[in-house]
């Protein structure tokens, strides 16, 4: 008689409760855009490896690829907040590793509010043509 093999769904990865949809929500609502990143207008993508370990909580946070300007000291942050489902592996103690990518992107939300002025002159005499003035600020001035 052959002995029966466990099935290979035996260890399954952890799971984001709500799935990849809840993942990213997460990240999005959670994410705090470094000033010196958005100072500098640094975009881009830090590479996070991280650690499950049997209870669901995430260790051992490494960054794989960074950006600089705070966006890998943020990245970290919001890894270390995250909390996976906890499944029993018939006590082993299994850690799992993943790797996640958190998006840097300026939103025109995230960009300092342009600002403009407009003036205009009446007509002093009956031939004078009317004058105008502009004057336009951009970013901190």
């Amino acid at each position: 008689m052959k002995k029966q093999r466990k099935p290979e769904t035996f260890i399954r990865q952890p799971n984001y409760p709500g799935g990849k949809k809840s993942l990213d929500e997460f990240i999005r609502q959670n994410l705090r855009y470094p000033q010196e990143a958005m100072d500098h207008k640094v975009e881009g993508t830090v590479s996070v490896e991280f650690d499950i370990d049997v209870f669901g909580e995430v260790s051992e946070v490494r960054i794989k690829h960074g950006l600089g300007y705070g966006c890998d000291e943020e990245a970290v942050r919001l890894v270390k907040l995250l909390k996976f489902e906890k499944k029993r592996y018939q006590g082993l103690r299994v850690t799992f590793h993943k790797t996640i990518h958190v998006h840097f992107r300026l939103s025109t939300a995230s960009l300092p509010q342009q600002q403009f002025a407009y003036e205009y002159k009446e007509k002093k005499k009956a031939g004078d043509p009317p004058s105008y003035s502009y004057t336009i600020q951009t970013g901190n001035e």
